[in-house]
């Protein structure tokens, strides 16, 4: 991965903020097309979105209301899926008017995901989904709620999420069944949450899924291998009671959806549970 400021690698590229031309330059080894490439993927549009809304801090400013500017964009290294943009690394200079003073601009952007918390109902016992994989930059294995990437521009929450549990636990399950537990936040929160904002632009819209089961079932589920091995997704399924859940996952994703979870039932914001899914690997 390329990294530094670096010299622009193209003269004349840039972004229009408010009016404004911001320069965006590449690190030694990043190519104009890669630059273009960049500023013209969704996770950086994305960002742009962020950073110029209600809220943005170039809207807002970073420092309890005063104005921040951008100053410039360096691409440091772009990872492609194919044909599509996955990730973007960039440095964005962004200074605080009042006292001149740089905001931290390091920025490691994905986009968007989903997460779906599965409940299964059994024999009066509840049961919560999760699919334990290698996660390299953590250096272990970890036991999470299936998720996943937003895989295009148009928003498709709600179908990706429907298609991640199904590929990873190999339940389809009803769109329509799907409770989005972020949009219960506050509007000033953006109804996502982001678990690593110092860092990184990833945001995460979390999806809760109930069902009533046969024991079948949750045996069944218990130590599936799923995933897409092509994508590099080797993923084992676990069930385990809910009552433990919050003990034996380290994954934020799972302890935030816990969260809104037992504040959405105490406040009586969830619908009636659906039937059983069906299992398509069984």
């Amino acid at each position: 991965m390329a990294s530094g400021d670096g010299q622009a690698l193209a003269e004349g590229i840039s972004v229009n903020v408010g009016g404004s031309a911001i320069p965006v330059k590449g690190a030694p080894g990043v190519s104009d097309s890669q630059i273009r490439q960049a500023i013209d993927s969704h996770v950086f549009k994305q960002w742009m979105k962020y950073m110029t809304g209600h809220n943005g801090i170039l809207t807002l400013g970073g420092g309890g209301g005063g104005r921040c500017s951008l100053r410039q964009v360096v691409i440091q290294s772009v990872d492609m899926f194919g044909s599509r943009v996955g990730f973007v690394k960039f440095k964005a200079e962004v200074v605080d008017e009042k006292s001149g003073a740089k905001l931290p601009g390091i920025v490691f952007g994905r986009g968007g995901a989903v997460g779906i918390f599965m409940l299964l109902e059994c024999e009066g016992e509840k049961y919560a989904v999760l699919t334990e994989q290698a996660r390299v930059p953590v250096g272990r294995m970890l036991m999470e709620l299936p998720a996943g990437m937003l895989d295009s521009d148009d928003g498709d929450f709600v179908g990706t999420a429907a298609r991640e549990i199904q590929e990873e636990t190999g339940i389809k399950v009803k769109t329509s069944d799907l409770v989005d537990l972020t949009a219960l936040l506050d509007e000033s929160t953006g109804r996502k949450m982001f678990p690593s904002p110092g860092g990184s632009d990833e945001d995460i819209t979390l999806f809760l899924y109930r069902g009533y089961v046969d024991k079948k079932v949750v045996e069944s589920l218990h130590g599936q291998e799923t995933g897409l091995r092509d994508h590099g997704e080797l993923i084992k399924v676990h069930v385990v009671p809910y009552s433990s859940l919050w003990r034996v996952t380290a994954d934020s994703k799972a302890l935030a959806a816990i969260a809104l979870y037992e504040m959405a039932l105490r406040e009586g914001l969830l619908p009636p549970a659906p039937n059983a899914p069906e299992l398509s690997s069984l």
